[in-house]
């Protein structure tokens, strides 16, 4: 079990053990902070304390942090919708409604447990859990991923996201009426601070930039084209809540009222990049699936 230490700072003085814990890891949840404090995991000077405990100056914190959780991925045989295969590199269409790689708690119908039946390699960078694994989307969200065969493909793939050399083009329904045909946003993202299961753009977030270009226009919603300069989590929903259009569907950063679809209405549309053994460009571009094109449909009857 690892163990951390924290002294509180003046600036820290006043505020609750959980959210204050919290700000130190970006991985850590408030509600496993919470469990963890209940399981006595987290000790103020020595003591155990509530999860609403208010931080006094110089207090010593320390965090025991238990092992991550041994999960098993198991091969499940899947009918993969595989757009190119070589040695090297996989390129894959997800469908919506599957989660890209296992984590605690879900741990089998994943992307990765697919792979894993349909190749016997998989890069192994990223760990036991996430092998082949160089970008992910989100479970709701559709389309195109890379996947990588080995480790030489896996580095180079890395690299091409860190240099933007790789096209992603995604496909998305906002609500709202967009007046201008293109637009770009550029605005740091984060943890966000009143809820650190989301993200949101902050002052001391990562740089990400998103632009857009308008498709079609309907009677309370825009179809538009993303393409990403970064690649940040959640950069699409959270860049067009901010200037005022969220996506459609979206259950974590759009409205309550929406259309009646599960998840997000986001595909991953075009997918592009050099060929990490010959340097050859490559491109594919999947089409939106079927419940994606009849919402559409639906928007252009009720024009």
């Amino acid at each position: 079990m690892e163990k951390m230490e924290h002294t509180i700072l003046d600036e820290q003085a006043g505020g609750r053990i959980d959210k204050l814990i919290s700000s130190l890891n970006e991985e850590w949840s408030r509600s496993q902070i919470q469990q963890w404090i209940k399981d006595g995991q987290i000790l103020v000077n020595g003591q155990k304390v509530k999860t609403n405990y208010k931080c006094s100056l110089n207090d010593q914190i320390e965090i025991f942090i238990p092992e991550p959780e041994e999960l098993d991925v198991i091969p499940e045989e899947m009918n993969l919708d595989i757009y190119y295969e070589d040695h090297d590199v996989l390129v894959v269409n997800k469908p919506k409604g599957m989660v890209v790689h296992p984590a605690p708690g879900h741990s089998s119908g994943t992307l990765v447990n697919g792979l894993m039946a349909h190749c016997k390699d998989l890069s192994g960078i990223n760990g036991v859990l996430r092998p082949g694994i160089v970008h992910r989307i989100d479970k709701d969200t559709s389309g195109l991923l890379m996947i990588a065969k080995n480790d030489f493909s896996h580095e180079s793939l890395v690299n091409q996201l860190v240099d933007k050399t790789v096209t992603r083009k995604y496909k998305a329904i906002v609500h709202g009426v967009i007046p201008h045909d293109y637009g770009t946003i550029d605005a740091p993202l984060g943890r966000d601070p009143k809820d650190r299961q989301s993200m949101a753009v902050v002052d001391n977030g990562k740089h990400a930039v998103t632009h857009f270009h308008v498709l079609e226009r309907f009677k309370d919603f825009t179809f538009i084209e993303c393409q990403l300069e970064t690649g940040r989590t959640h950069q699409i929903r959270v860049h067009m809540k901010y200037i005022g259009y969220p996506l459609a569907g979206d259950p974590k950063y759009g409205p309550k009222k929406t259309l009646d679809i599960d998840g997000q209405a986001l595909h991953a549309a075009v997918l592009g990049f050099h060929h990490p053994r010959t340097n050859e460009y490559l491109e594919f571009e999947a089409p939106l699936p079927p419940e994606f094109e009849a919402i559409l449909d639906m928007l252009r009857n009720n024009r």
